[in-house]
Order: structure tokens, then C-alpha cells, then sequence
């Protein structure tokens, strides 16, 4: 471990040595050593495009050349006027406001203020978040709290305001069960809603999967009965697509995909293609005139200093461009992910296999499920000996592809993937 540094979700006495990468290319990493790795998993799904595109480059350069950044507090710029246009322009027509932060943690801070302060501005006392079983949004305090107890947010406890929380609506094979399940849940948030929906501040979930969870994924019909909940008893409904977005679900967003409008969404990960920090957090102008007032005290008190940061912008628009290149490849993904699927369905060791657009997931059977399985520790170590990043959640294993990857790069992975497997057996 290097002396100067603290490394992330690591605990440094017992963790091995980080692998140093010199550079990259598409979807590959060269270490040091001269090794090459596939990157199956977009580098914590961030690199939408690959690494080190040409086009994102260059436009940060041009960027550079002109202004780097400047205070996004009375001052404006066009990087960030033309990216909050285009952004609108994709997603539902309900969301009409762009605020700027850096990450996907402080777009859901800055979702859950947003829809906390909404009801005071109007005089309303709405403190609650209905959150799910299973969700992961952050590991800011605000994020921490609308996401499940779990060894993330253990230490932190205490300090956590309280939300309540329902169970995620994971999709069975068995329709019949699947809709009896998420009827169990809409009823129970009904009634919740029916018996003292004063008290709730809005509804926050993941749509369609739970990304640190589990790959835990659901269906599009759970989501549009949620949506009527929400508007049929006047509370707020906010999806966090941070993981979701751009692209990973199939389609562009996963409210575009389900055909539902929110009322505040959360977008970071990929909105630079991997190469800047940046996020958004997009409200309908119903949210925003709650704060357009005379009175100071109805103002939005929140900002980060390198909001609407120029070069961050410039990437994104840059690979909102190569999204429109690139619409085939992550909407064709799927199926290629089923096509390989296919051949493992009945390898021992695996249960539960699914894929959602760009993501495809398995349960490794093990009689130590969990997060902290050894399981994950044994397979990073494999994966690289077949030259592939993988990081499995816990006993899950799971692919986040850049759009980039080519069939036969495709193949090589669920190649390494069954050696993988075949050794654990």
C-alpha cells in the first residue's frame, strides 16, 4: 500500500496490494507489469464509452483552452447551458431543472433537500422518506439514511434521521408470483399513503435494479403503479439513477425505459464517460417554483465549488454525443448478454441468473452468501490470472460492459468466466 494514501471500501491490513495502472485504451488496462485487463465492469460503471475516447479528450481540451472553471453562483457559462438543454431534452417532459454537484452521493443529498424543503416552503411539516429493503444511494449521511442498514452505514447509525422502509420488488421467473409480490408491496405503500401521507417527504428507489445490493432487479409495471401512488396521494416520487442512467437499463434512462415520470431524478457515473467528477439532480418546475420567492429563507442553500465545473460539462457533452453513437450498442446489449447466459444456465454453481440492458448478474452458490463472502476476495484474484476486472458484490457476480466492447472482447469475458467457475468447483 502506498504510505501516503487511504484507499476506498479497504481495509488496508488485510487487503493485497493495489494493481498499478499505467494506462488505458477502449476497454482495456495495462498495468505496469505490461499485463492488458478487460474492464468488465466500466471502472465502478463509469466508463460508458472506454477509456481514454478521443472525442472526450479533445473536447476537454478545447474546453481547457478557454475557461477551466468558474464560480457557478451569479455567473453562467455555456458548457453547462447546453448540457442541462440536451439532458432535459432525453428525459421525461415532467423534468425541467438542472441543479449541478459533483457525485452521485450529493445529487441524492441534494434530491432529498429539495424534497424536504419543498414541503416547508409551503408550509408543510413532511420529514419521512419511504426508501426500499436493499437500497444503496451513497455514503453521505442524507444517502446513508434513505439506504438499507447494512455495513456501509453500520458506524454511522446513530447519526442516521429515520426513514421507513418497504421491500424491493425483485423480479421472479414466475409472472404470476411476481405480480402477486409487487401488489403486496403497492398495498403496503398505499396504506402507509392512506393512513398519514402528511408525514411523507417523497419515495425514493432505484428503478428496475439495485445496483450495490445485488444486481437486484425489478419490472417496469411495479414502477408505473408506484408512480400513480405517489401522484394519487400527493407525495413525491424520486429515482435515483446514478447506476440506471445513461444507457445501463437499454434505453437512455430507466424512467424513459418504463415510461414514468418522477418527479426528481439522480444522475453522476457515467454523465462524463468516466473522465470528470460531475452530477445533476433534475426536478420538474413544479419542485422549483416552490423555491422561486421574495423570501430568502424559500431559498435552495446548497452548492459545491466546482458546480457546473466547465470541463466536467464539456464531457458530457461530449458523451451525450457518443451515446447517440453508441444508441445500438447498449441497446443490443441484452440480448448479447442472454445469448451467453445461456451457456452457463446450468453450471453448478450459479442460481439466479438475469440481466437487465447493459447488465447481466449471477449468484455464485456458496454456503457463505453475503457482501463479505470470500468468494468475492478468490474471484478478484482469479479474474485477473484470466485477464479480466471483475468485483463481484459479495457471492454476486456481475458485468457493466463499456459500449465500446466488442463481440469477441464479449466472448473472451464469459470464456473467463467459465474457467473462473470451473476452478471453484
Amino acid at each position: 500500500m502506498h504510505p501516503n494514501i487511504w484507499y476506498p471500501y479497504t481495509q488496508a491490513k488485510t487487503a493485497p496490494e493495489p494493481l498499478k495502472v499505467k494506462a488505458a485504451q477502449g476497454a482495456w488496462l495495462e498495468l505496469e507489469t505490461g499485463e492488458r485487463i478487460l474492464d468488465c465492469i466500466s471502472s465502478w460503471w463509469v466508463n460508458l464509452h472506454g477509456h481514454a475516447h478521443p472525442k472526450i479528450a479533445e473536447a476537454i481540451f478545447q474546453q481547457a483552452k478557454h475557461l477551466e472553471h468558474v464560480i457557478f453562483a451569479g455567473f453562467t457559462h455555456d458548457p453547462a447551458e447546453q448540457l442541462a438543454e440536451k439532458l432535459v431534452s432525453r428525459l421525461p417532459s415532467s423534468l425541467s431543472r438542472v441543479f449541478y454537484s459533483d457525485n452521485g452521493s450529493t445529487a441524492v443529498e441534494v434530491a432529498l433537500k429539495m424534497a424536504y424543503q419543498y414541503w416547508t416552503n409551503q408550509g408543510q411539516s413532511r420529514s419521512t422518506f419511504l426508501a426500499f429493503e436493499g437500497a444503496y444511494h451513497g455514503d453521505t449521511f442524507g444517502a446513508m439514511a434513505v439506504g438499507a442498514r447494512s455495513l456501509f452505514s453500520q458506524a454511522f447509525a446513530p447519526l442516521l434521521f429515520e426513514v421507513e422502509f418497504v421491500p424491493y420488488p425483485i423480479a421472479h421467473s414466475d409472472a404470476a408470483l411476481a405480480t402477486a409480490t409487487e401488489q403486496a408491496i403497492l398495498d403496503g405503500i398505499a396504506q402507509k399513503l392512506s393512513e398519514s401521507g402528511d408525514r411523507y417527504a417523497g419515495i425514493i428507489i432505484e428503478p428496475l435494479v439495485q445496483g450495490a445490493s445485488g444486481m437486484r432487479m425489478g419490472r417496469s409495471q411495479f414502477l408505473q403503479q408506484l408512480q400513480e401512488l405517489a401522484h394519487a396521494h400527493n407525495t413525491l416520487l424520486i429515482f435515483d439513477e446514478v447506476m440506471t442512467g445513461f444507457g445501463r437499463t437499454g434505453d437512455w434512462f430507466a424512467c424513459t425505459k418504463v415510461n414514468v415520470q418522477p418527479d426528481i431524478v439522480c444522475l453522476s457515473k457515467g454523465i462524463t464517460g468516466g473522465f470528470l467528477p460531475l452530477s445533476v439532480t433534475v426536478c420538474s418546475e413544479v419542485i422549483y417554483n416552490a423555491f422561486y420567492s421574495d423570501d430568502p429563507l424559500q431559498t435552495l442553500y446548497h452548492g459545491h465549488s466546482y458546480a457546473a465545473n466547465p470541463l466536467g460539462c464539456a464531457a458530457g457533452l461530449a458523451s451525450l454525443e457518443l451515446m447517440v453513437e453508441h444508441e445500438p450498442a447498449f441497446q443490443q446489449m441484452e440480448a448479447k448478454h442472454r445469448q451467453h447466459l445461456a451457456a452457463l444456465s446450468d453450471h453448478p454453481r450459479l442460481t439466479n441468473l438475469r440481466v437487465t440492458g447493459t447488465i447481466a448478474a449471477m449468484d455464485i452458490i456458496t454456503d457463505q452468501p453475503g457482501y463479505l463472502s470470500q468468494l468475492s476476495i478468490d474471484i478478484r484474484h482469479r479474474s485477473i490470472a484470466q485477464g479480466l476486472l471483475l468485483r463481484p458484490l459479495g457471492n454476486v457476480l456481475y458485468l457493466m460492459p463499456p459500449y465500446c466492447i466488442t463481440d469477441d472482447e464479449l466472448a473472451f469475458i464469459y470464456r473467463g468466466l467459465g474457467n473462473i467457475l470451473n476452478e471453484l468447483t
